[in-house]
């Protein structure tokens, strides 16, 4: 196995499955990449991707499986091996899609379906404990489809007092970082979090953070007055009226003014923070496009708080870079370019796609592991030291 290992990482330049599922737990990103090369010398080469929507069944049991009050143990003990078949026949679809054999990959680098993230450190029996739980075993993976597979990537970091997100921004370094501009580097998908790249930063110059919801709360309020899953290209927002009243309140929330190092997920902004949405909307007799609208301008705004307030006394950006199914919601970089005066890009014009940048990054992830190359950023999570992440599983 070792022999195995050592023969994997001197391959150059190898061909690398990465996936994807965000906590809005829609589906699964499939991108095939050529990567050459490690660390800051790194250089990807998408070859191409496709999105597996989730059944609505399955979506609807991982959802009801990330809440405490409803999840059960047996059946996220199975929804852990379930999901890993999922996404191992998702690569075989994908692979033969691109007419690429199964034999010409390399790795498999997993991100895994988070289901609970919970870094806020808890006293239990005399240990302080943090904790974070991504199923979609990435052993089940590796056997099903016989490509190794690194996953449990966030572990590593968690284990070393680390927030084990975002873990993005090390990709965003390697890959964005400029000679001559500050560089904001912008992610929306359920959660917004953002990489501050100085030009010519060293990797512990790195600042990144989530910085609140991205589509989370807008996507649950659509699907509650719309029955849709999200609001294409913002069209509903963009029919509604900010409301600075119930804008005001959803700006009161503490995450957007906890000070990082710092990450968020449904716990925060899933059901309990949509239905005091609602509420605050009836007694503000609130119509449901107001109330998308607001949800929206939420997004934007905590991301410019918290630029505001950490970021801005001591860099100011020149650019920013969107990736994440955000980029389509025209309201919302509308809205980005209203707060932030500077010039707004989408991460593809740089050649990385902007809806599967982050399968993308888990495949150079997978790369960085097999390197040796610790990919978490002290600045970033808060760990308390450089580490390699991820287990290899052959």
């Amino acid at each position: 196995m070792i022999e195995r290992l050592i023969k994997l990482r001197e391959k150059n330049p190898k061909l690398i499955v990465g996936l994807m599922s965000g906590t809005s737990a829609d589906g699964v990103d499939v991108a095939v990449v050529e990567v050459l090369n490690s660390g800051r010398q790194t250089r990807v080469k998408t070859i191409g991707w496709k999105t597996f929507p989730f059944n609505e069944e399955l979506k609807k049991l991982i959802l009801k499986n990330s809440q405490p009050e409803t999840s059960k143990v047996d059946e996220i003990c199975r929804l852990n091996f379930l999901i890993a078949q999922v996404y191992a026949d998702s690569i075989l679809k994908t692979l033969d899609e691109f007419s690429i054999k199964v034999s010409d990959i390399d790795l498999i680098g997993s991100h895994g379906q988070t289901i609970q993230h919970l870094p806020n450190e808890v006293e239990m029996f005399g240990y302080k404990v943090k904790a974070t739980l991504q199923i979609g075993d990435p052993g089940v993976i590796a056997k099903l489809t016989g490509i190794p597979t690194v996953g449990n990537f966030r572990v590593g970091d968690v284990a070393l007092n680390g927030e084990g997100a975002p873990l993005v921004p090390y990709f965003d370094y390697i890959i964005f970082t400029s000679d001559s501009l500050n560089r904001l580097v912008l992610n929306i998908g359920g959660i917004a979090n953002f990489t501050i790249l100085k030009k010519n930063c060293d990797v512990e110059d790195v600042i990144a953070f989530d910085t609140g919801p991205g589509n989370m709360v807008v996507d649950a309020l659509v699907k509650i007055f719309f029955n849709r899953d999200y609001d294409e290209n913002g069209r509903i927002a963009q029919s509604g009226k900010v409301s600075e009243d119930l804008l005001g309140k959803m700006m009161e929330h503490p995450f957007i003014r906890k000070r990082p190092p710092k990450s968020t997920g449904r716990e925060e902004f899933g059901s309990i923070f949509v239905n005091q949405v609602l509420k605050w909307g009836k007694e503000l007799s609130l119509s449901p496009e107001d109330i998308v609208a607001t949800a929206t301008e939420f997004t934007v705004c905590a991301v410019y708080e918290n630029y505001k307030t950490f970021i801005k006394p001591h860099t100011q950006v020149d650019e920013i870079i969107v990736s994440g199914g955000g980029v389509h919601n025209k309201f919302m970089i509308r809205s980005l370019e209203r707060y932030f005066q500077v010039p707004v890009r989408v991460s593809d014009e740089f050649g990385i796609s902007s809806e599967a940048k982050e399968a993308i990054c888990f495949a150079v992830f997978a790369n960085e592991t097999v390197a040796g190359n610790p990919v978490n950023i002290t600045s970033v999570t808060g760990a308390k030291k450089r580490t390699i992440l991820g287990g290899i599983y052959f």
